[in-house]
């Protein structure tokens, strides 16, 4: 399954624009935290977590997906949440604290929520997997349409609440496709030292239901497995896991001095940057010109910073604003 000419603009549009999106966030990020590191300073208060890198799992899977469809996302959720259609100002303003926030500025990156496209997030490993599946439940319950896709890191495979969830999925023949992000580090933590087995996707024959891992970090391949799995879920054929080889270009989180990484690690990943190299793709293969990826460019660029300066120039919660929309 290739996508066509449109599908690629559109795909890489997605990517450019969460590249642009993380790179302007991270030069904003230290404002008002130097010289003593203090997280709650600044324009941007917080953890964050940077997706760079990561852009081609998003694209590949959000290009089949339409406003019926569910998401979960991870505590590194932009490139997903670009890709699935959320409002960018609106997300610009919730990171940057602001009343015009997706919720009103109290939830910050890791807990982005759109309900006009169906985008949640959470910054708990393994926690999108329940709400993912009860999304799919209640669509087969009710005969509506639409699939869920939760997204995990390959440190989640880990959790006992995915293996709950992956089995629940499974008896309950679920419209929905879990996908691992594998980009090799839990934190500090390395795969290998972390998981028993090499492939995450070899775990999918413990729930009686197909498992596929895509290498490379390429959009074309992950866009031909999505789109298998995400057929199947629609087709009331059930659930599928998707395990996704992809690199993490930043650390953990802003301020993380990586020093866990193998020396020439991180040089090695740059030079395999997914946005370079599907530019050239779609160069060779006649998808685009010159001129039309100049011009995805550019508009990219533009749209992120009308989103950042909305974000900057929104108008700051009222402090009683924080005990409102809240359970007690």
């Amino acid at each position: 399954m290739t996508p066509t000419r449109e599908e690629q603009h559109w795909m890489y549009r997605n990517m450019v624009t969460s590249r642009r999106f993380e790179e302007t966030i991270a030069g904003i990020y230290f404002e008002g935290k130097t010289p003593v590191f203090n997280m709650a300073n600044g324009p941007i208060p917080g953890e964050m977590h940077l997706s760079d890198g990561q852009e081609p799992v998003a694209v590949g899977v959000c290009a089949h997906l339409n406003s019926d469809d569910v998401v979960t996302a991870t505590h590194r959720p932009h490139h997903q949440a670009i890709a699935k259609g959320v409002d960018l100002d609106k997300m610009a303003a919730e990171i940057f604290g602001k009343k015009t926030g997706l919720s009103g500025g109290r939830g910050g990156h890791m807990h982005i929520f759109d309900a006009d496209v169906n985008f949640a997030c959470s910054g708990i490993i393994a926690q999108g997997m329940g709400p993912a599946i009860g999304a799919a439940l209640s669509r087969k319950m009710q005969n509506k349409p639409g699939v869920a896709v939760a997204f995990v890191g390959e440190g989640a495979v880990n959790q006992g609440g995915w293996h709950e969830a992956m089995n629940l999925a499974a008896v309950w023949n679920l419209p929905f496709v879990c996908v691992i992000e594998d980009n090799a580090w839990g934190i500090s933590v390395s795969k290998e030292a972390s998981t028993a087995v090499t492939n995450n996707a070899d775990r999918a024959a413990a729930y009686g239901i197909p498992g596929k891992r895509i290498e490379g970090n390429d959009p074309f391949a992950i866009y031909d497995a999505a789109g298998e799995a995400i057929s199947r879920a629609r087709a009331g054929e059930g659930p599928t896991l998707l395990e996704i080889e992809t690199y993490r270009l930043a650390g953990h989180f802003m301020g993380d001095a990586e020093g866990y990484r193998p020396e020439g690690e991180k040089d090695a990943l740059f030079e395999k940057d997914p946005i370079p190299k599907m530019r050239a793709k779609m160069l060779a293969d006649d998808a685009a010109t010159e001129a039309e990826l100049d011009a995805i460019e550019a508009e990219s660029a533009a749209r992120v910073e009308a989103a950042i300066k909305f974000a900057r120039e929104s108008e700051e919660p009222a402090p009683e604003d924080a005990l409102t929309a809240v359970f007690a």
